[in-house]
């Protein structure tokens, strides 16, 4: 239900139509796939999904859940998964591991998220690090995430 409140909540305050923002990035757990994250897909709150994972067993399992959740979906023409992001968290041999699941699901990786204490440090503040240092290179990052998503859509 939470899910579910937060997206009623940016339609009762119109956020959208306030700030007419060009990408809106949603962090969903991924552990939360029975429903939870299926929200924004069903409610049209998303259009194009890049899944975020790590190395970890239990994060790729997520991730290849949530890419089977949404190719169930396709044919209801819901949201589609344009990409990974790898979010680095230095385990061995991470890259490669990634990268052989975005190749088993036939999509690419569109983006890569250094671990980086920088992030902590800003989160530690309660802001993003682009609110934090928009011109530093992990917030580049995130901006070039946001460039990626545009052009697909232009």
């Amino acid at each position: 239900r939470g899910i579910i409140s937060t997206f009623n909540l940016i339609d009762d305050l119109d956020v959208f139509g306030r700030y007419n923002p060009d990408v809106v990035l949603y962090d969903v757990l991924g552990d939360v796939v029975c429903g939870g994250f299926a929200a924004p897909i069903r409610e049209g709150f998303a259009e194009d999904i890049l899944i975020v994972t790590s190395g970890e067993k239990m994060a790729l399992y997520a991730a290849n859940n949530i890419k089977t959740a949404v190719d169930n979906f396709a044919d209801r023409g819901y949201a589609k998964v344009k990409g990974v992001v790898l979010n680095h968290r230095n385990v061995e041999n991470e890259t490669e591991k990634v990268q052989t699941f975005a190749d088993e699901a036939g999509i690419p990786i569109v983006g890569e998220i250094p671990r980086s204490q920088e992030i902590i440090d800003w989160e530690d503040q309660g802001k993003t690090v682009i609110e934090g240092n928009p011109e530093s290179d992990i917030a580049k990052r995130f901006f070039a995430l946001a460039d990626y998503l545009i052009k697909e859509n232009s």
